[in-house]
């Protein structure tokens, strides 16, 4: 059976780095979620996500092909984040997505043992600074948007939450990124026969 390899964890823990890693080396295909907010700078709609507006999400529901969805009401307006059924296709291979837990609990709901928790820590001052420094290179940071994202976080990834969810296993992401690249690898090895 094929797996879908989830990434989680909180804002600037490095997910989408480690993402993108693991998804080309180990040949992974990937599970690109939509979502209606702006595409940032470096962004490719269908890379990152496909960049949707709020009729397309509305119609897509109502067809039933909306597996999970989030709303998130924003400093910048209401973005919505989802993934459709046409996000993932185990017959084709094994997969990698990278999501909220929220996100990873509904897709475990539809998809059952397939779906492998990958939940990626950094100690919340270490990613307070990275995440400032991010936006700092973008032309229009949004530290707003920044700060709301770091203190939902708590909620989001709460300790209750992450027990309820089923999430044991933890990956350091506080030194060498290479380091928990190859821990996460090796973890992977063990699902994929």
């Amino acid at each position: 059976m094929n797996c879908i390899f989830y990434i989680m964890g909180k804002s600037s823990s490095g997910k989408d780095t480690i993402y993108n890693r693991i998804r080309l080396e180990e040949k992974l295909l990937p599970v690109v979620l939509y979502t209606t907010r702006p595409m940032r700078e470096n962004e490719e709609n269908g890379r990152e996500y496909h960049f949707v507006d709020r009729s397309c999400f509305d119609k897509m529901k109502s067809e039933g092909k909306v597996i999970e969805e989030r709303i998130y009401n924003t400093i910048h307006g209401e973005w919505i984040y989802f993934t459709s059924k046409d996000s993932i296709n185990l017959k084709k291979g094994n997969c990698i997505g990278i999501g909220t837990l929220e996100s990873y609990v509904k897709i475990k709901e539809h998809f059952g043992e397939a779906v492998v928790p990958i939940y990626i820590e950094v100690e919340d001052g270490l990613r307070l600074a990275r995440a400032v420094e991010r936006e700092r290179l973008q032309t229009n940071p949004k530290y707003a948007e920044l700060c709301r994202r770091f203190l939902a976080d708590s909620s989001d990834f709460s300790e209750e939450k992450l027990k309820e969810a089923g999430i044991s296993r933890r990956f350091s992401n506080e030194g060498e990124i290479e380091e928990c690249i190859d821990e996460i690898k090796m973890e992977m090895r063990n699902w994929i026969k």
